[in-house]
């Protein structure tokens, strides 16, 4: 379980490919507090740490995790969210995040306001159900507010903190981002389905 507050970011070294999977080697400001078996989210896809040497990590993601998500995109040196799971005695800042992306999002727009930054994101109008206005949404790992809420978009307004200290900032439009809709609303949208 994560909180969708991004703790540092992770640098793509390496990307080793095997069948369908890709395995991706990452150096990060964390890597001496790393251990194997560690559940990690990179940009909001929960993956286990399977290696440290010196001073990168590895982490595998499977074929369907690469079908459903932006991981596929990536390429040496760029940048990934990464966070660590949530502890049951810190503060949940964010939300409650599983780590589990439920589709991607292209960005269909991006403005500097004044200091702030907005973006506004399209998805796949099948989602549509799982996203209120001023709900929560998980964005490459990070905890949102959306707005502006369409039955196939949305707006979220980063603040410079957030720009500074994700990945947000190398977002353009056309850029295709994870997304994980909030766990409460999908468990919600699925019990009345089921009436």
């Amino acid at each position: 379980m994560f909180t969708g507050i991004i703790e540092t970011l992770g640098i793509i070294k390496k990307i080793e490919t095997t069948g369908g999977n890709k395995t991706f080697w990452i150096t990060s400001s964390i890597i001496n507090e790393l251990k194997i078996d560690q559940s990690i989210a990179h940009n909001g896809v929960c993956l286990t740490v399977e290696k440290i040497e010196g001073n990168l990590y590895c982490v595998t993601a499977i074929e369907e995790t690469l079908l459903k998500t932006n991981l596929n995109r990536l390429k040496g040196n760029d940048l990934v969210n990464i966070e660590r799971c949530m502890q049951l005695n810190g503060r949940l800042d964010g939300h409650i995040v599983q780590g589990h992306v439920d589709t991607t999002a292209k960005c269909i727009y991006r403005k500097q306001i004044e200091g702030s930054w907005e973006f506004v994101f399209e998805f796949d109008k099948k989602f549509a159900s799982l996203i209120i206005e001023k709900g929560s949404i998980t964005v490459n790992g990070i905890s949102l507010t959306c707005f502006n809420v369409t039955n196939n978009s949305f707006k979220v307004a980063i603040i410079p903190y957030t720009f500074e200290h994700t990945n947000i900032k190398n977002i353009e439009t056309n850029y295709i981002v994870n997304i994980e809709f909030d766990m409460i609303g999908k468990y919600i949208n699925r019990i009345y389905n089921l009436k």
